[in-house]
């Protein structure tokens, strides 16, 4: 590889996990020079954020990016989300998905699609360069790492809990700092004892206490398991000491009997239960994304895919400013959208930490008796559902129709073209005008990266004209009502301006 010292580019991203691919691919997919820094030489094969949520699942389906993951997948039978652990599984059908169930991929598998086609798009990666200076100016940033020098207009911080560039900007973390830590690691059993579990099950029945520890097995297949242990008399906080496997051994041998027997780690990591959020997602030229900007227990697979939806918000407004599209406020408004989406993240996994205690108190165990009650009534079961899977997320946009906000599911449409579903008119990234009766004038001037679709659908979908923003969400809705309103024009136009 050539070795770079010193370039010019429209966007920095500092970080190559999940959230900076995300937004790499999705800038370059708008046609936005965009290089992704990595400290890391190689990506690391490490236990982390290893589920796609249904909504996550939903926009990935819409830039085409969920085929070659699905080929990735761990089997297993299908089991829908949780809360707390708790033994009720959380059902996502009346949220119409087509994607009811959490998906189990490695993090690292997720990286290397994402990598893949963030790079077939344009982006560019380079990897062990680690961000050591930012200077910003009214006009873009300079960022250096490891003699690279990089002037850009924005710097995207997707870096990770312990963040540089949060670190180099001096700015807070304000939070609840970890309590108790804990260890996950994949492995391989090369002998088992009967208290080892030979098929999966809910969390909280393959959850067993002895010797002071708490451990979790699931079988992952043939002699492959995932494990996850603590202690409740450990303190220590530190999440980046590796594991040794004298340490995993001795979990086995506690919990599961001196005949479980270690036959391989394939990777390890330690994590803890701090809830941290940045107060500002923006700071002048620098925007932060993933867990840069948010941290928190991690409970119900919620990291990883809040991470990837910061990506979808950012991405099509942080074009829009680069290009000079953007009308004013648009690129606050990720802060406006995503800071309660990740405080509310935070407050959940809050509850979760209490509900999910591996040493539950009577008190506790009372209120999991409670919950375990509320999951089993349809609304509660419902509401939960949509807070975990994302799919009940609903921004605060103007307008009155009762789709404003909303994401829009992937409905069934015929277009001249024929049959399509409406996932598939988004792979290029662009908003889309959605006419289902007419309603828009022939005549109706689109800006660039609006694309207007005439279609017909056998489902209701509330409205006779839609305009659906990039990342799937309505910004404005008609009734036909509208259709021969003389002011539906320009109250297209307005809401054109503000969602490309």
């Amino acid at each position: 590889m050539t070795v770079l010292t010193e370039r010019t580019t429209e966007v920095v991203i500092a970080g190559a996990g999940p959230t900076g691919l995300m937004l790499a691919y999705e800038l370059a997919l708008a046609g936005v020079e965009t290089l992704v820094l990595e400290k890391l030489h190689q990506r690391i094969q490490q236990v982390k954020g290893g589920g796609i949520q249904p909504r996550t699942a939903e926009l990935l389906q819409s830039r085409g990016l969920l085929e070659p993951l699905l080929r990735r997948t761990t089997p297993r039978d299908p089991v829908g989300g949780h809360f707390a652990a708790l033994p009720v599984p959380l059902d996502c059908t009346p949220w119409r998905t087509r994607h009811p169930f959490p998906l189990a991929i490695p993090q690292w598998e997720i990286e290397e699609v994402l990598e893949e086609r963030a790079i077939a798009v344009g982006a560019r990666v380079v990897r062990g360069t680690a961000v050591s200076g930012i200077e910003s100016d009214d006009d873009g940033v300079v960022v250096t790492a490891d003699g690279l020098t990089v002037r850009a207009h924005y710097l995207a911080a997707c870096d990770g809990a312990h963040s540089t560039v949060r670190k180099l900007l001096g700015l807070p973390f304000p939070g609840r700092p970890g309590t108790h830590q804990a260890v996950v690691a994949d492995i391989r059993l090369s002998a088992v004892s009967p208290l080892v579990p030979r098929q999966m099950g809910h969390m909280s029945s393959l959850t067993r206490h002895a010797g002071g520890y708490w451990a979790m097995l699931v079988p992952l297949g043939g002699d492959r398991y995932r494990l996850t242990f603590g202690r409740g008399d450990r303190t220590d906080t530190t999440g980046d000491l590796p594991v040794p496997h004298e340490e995993i051994t001795a979990a086995l041998h506690d919990v599961y009997g001196p005949e479980t027997t270690l036959g391989a780690v394939d990777n390890a990591s330690r994590f803890t239960d701090a809830t941290r959020q940045l107060e500002h997602y923006r700071a002048g030229r620098v925007l932060f994304a993933g867990d840069a900007a948010h941290i928190h227990p991690p409970l119900g697979g919620q990291g990883l895919n809040l991470g990837i939806q910061d990506a979808f918000n950012l991405g099509w407004k942080l074009a829009a400013a680069v290009q000079d599209r953007a009308p004013g406020g648009l690129l606050d408004s990720y802060h406006a959208e995503r800071h309660p989406v990740g405080a509310q993240v935070l407050h959940h996994t809050s509850a979760q930490r209490v509900l999910a205690d591996p040493n539950p108190s009577e008190d506790v165990a009372a209120l999991r008796d409670i919950f375990i009650d509320l999951l089993r009534l349809p609304d509660a079961n419902r509401h939960l559902a949509g807070l975990m899977s994302g799919l009940s997320l609903r921004y605060e946009l103007p307008g009155e129709h009762p789709l404003t906000g909303q994401r829009m599911p992937d409905a069934d449409l015929v277009t001249e073209a024929g049959p399509t579903r409406l996932s598939t008119l988004f792979g290029s990234g662009h908003a889309v005008l959605l006419d289902l009766a007419g309603a828009v004038p022939a005549d109706t001037a689109l800006p660039p990266r609006v694309d207007l679709v005439r279609a017909t659908c056998t489902d209701d979908l509330g409205a006779a004209a839609l305009l659906i923003r990039p990342d799937g969400y309505v910004c404005w809705a008609a009734d036909s009502s509208a259709a021969g309103d003389d002011s539906l024009l320009t109250t297209i136009a307005g809401h054109l301006a503000k969602a490309h």
